[in-house]
């Protein structure tokens, strides 16, 4: 069961009032009165995703507008297939429709390339993660729908885990000095750091960091940081990783791998609104 984010009503009214305003004026074109019966068919493959948001907006802009998934959350589709059937005042539909439509492509688009990514490394135990380079606003939608493709989220912001990263461990004093500050200010929460370099992470380790992060480490310094970590923290990798690199370093053993390209480089599938 796929549990959408609690901010999803706040995100839908904002998405409205940015596409509305004042009010559709080419909509009310339409008589009053007047009803249609229209389909959500999708131009490309992919993964669905975005249906709860489409069904907050039919709340939000007319209850009595009728949605029927033909496609559940989460599902692969194919090109020409319906998704979904949506029915009542035609005037609420066509206001609805480019609105809706930019959920669906947006975080079907990310289901997509994270269920691509998950698929390609199904056979290791490693665990893909998002990053923080969403879109501003729909963070917790796009993470939302990394989840739906079977990658998993890494923090969601600034405020519910440590990431140290070199920029921090100068501004600190060190790798040392930075990871016992973060436990004596907030020592509920994770600390990860980022390592450069083997040297740096035995520093990282002596420290009891709970996540090391090997920054745009090779392949054979990857293989080897997992051998000298001997499971004593988790090991993550991270930096310009693809679908070129990514089975190779699946496959060194590392607990985790980054991927900013979930959210960061998803081509938004095409889908269209058709009126019968």
């Amino acid at each position: 069961m796929h549990i959408p984010p609690a901010d999803l009503h706040s995100v839908v009214r904002f998405a409205l009032a940015e596409d509305i305003g004042s009010g559709d004026i080419t909509a009310a074109l339409i008589p009053a009165a007047n009803t249609v019966r229209a389909k959500i068919i999708s131009r490309d493959q992919g993964i669905l995703c975005g249906g709860p948001w489409v069904d907050e907006i039919f709340n939000q802009l007319d209850p009595s507008l009728q949605i029927n998934w033909e496609t559940e959350e989460g599902s692969s589709f194919e090109q020409g297939q319906v998704l979904a059937i949506v029915s009542g005042s035609a005037r609420h539909i066509l206001s609805a429709e480019r609105t809706l439509l930019n959920f669906l492509q947006t975080l079907s688009a990310t289901a997509t390339q994270s269920h691509r990514y998950a698929s390609l490394v199904a056979h290791t135990h490693v665990r893909l993660l998002d990053t923080r380079k969403t879109l501003p606003g729909l963070r917790s939608a796009q993470k939302y729908a990394v989840r739906v493709g079977g990658c998993y989220n890494h923090r969601m912001g600034l405020f519910d885990a440590f990431l140290i990263k070199e920029n921090h461990i100068s501004a600190c004093g060190g790798i040392d000095k930075s990871i016992k500050t973060a436990r004596s200010l907030y020592p509920d929460k994770p600390v990860e750091i980022e390592v450069q370099n083997l040297a740096e992470l035995e520093q990282a380790l002596s420290a009891a960091a709970d996540i090391i992060m090997l920054d745009n480490f090779g392949i054979s310094q990857i293989k080897k940081a997992v051998a000298i970590n001997g499971g004593r923290s988790k090991l993550e990798a991270s930096g310009g990783i693809g679908g070129n690199t990514l089975v190779n370093i699946a496959e060194t053993g590392v607990d985790y791998i980054s991927i900013g390209s979930l959210t960061k480089d998803c081509k938004a599938i095409d889908l269209s609104l058709l009126v019968e």
